[in-house]
């Protein structure tokens, strides 16, 4: 068992700090008031809100073992950490945008930066340790917030 951790201990480090960074993040939804969100047209496709917290957790573990491997990769370039720390850095700053500030056009603009910035890392991550394998779920998921959000705020022109 000590054998398996000493293996996996970047991958293990990177999902607990990204596990870690997401919490925090989505506190920002906890302290919110949520009832404006609840107020808001959603389009039919819309999940139910527990769906999240599930999601977001195996994506977060997902997206910590793909910066372990890139910890762990000696070709990688510093462009692929710039660019997993532009799109983290988006991530994180969606639900305090969308949900504490209630700002739904920020956070749009937010997750399409946050799609464009994970499309150029899956692209460059080609060749790096099956990085760009683990964050294909993220970006689907990604894609499916992002239609969410358009059509929320598409849907809520104030």
């Amino acid at each position: 068992m000590l054998s398996l951790v000493k293996c996996y201990y970047a991958e293990i480090i990177g999902a607990l700090v990204c596990l870690s960074l997401g919490f925090l993040s989505g506190y920002s939804v906890k302290i919110s008031d949520l009832s404006w969100y609840a107020a808001l047209n959603k389009p039919s496709f819309a999940v139910p809100n527990w769906v999240f917290a599930p999601v977001w957790t195996v994506l977060y573990i997902s997206i910590g073992i793909a910066l372990g491997r890139m910890c762990k990769d000696k070709n990688n370039k510093g462009r692929l950490f710039f660019l997993f720390f532009t799109q983290l850095i988006f991530n994180l700053l969606w639900s305090p945008l969308f949900f504490y500030y209630q700002r739904i056009d920020l956070a749009l603009y937010d997750i399409i930066l946050l799609w464009l910035t994970l499309l150029v890392l899956i692209g460059s991550s080609r060749r790096a340790s099956g990085i760009g394998w683990l964050l294909l779920p993220y970006f689907f998921w990604v894609s499916f917030a992002a239609v969410l959000n358009a059509s929320i705020v598409y849907l809520n022109p104030s």
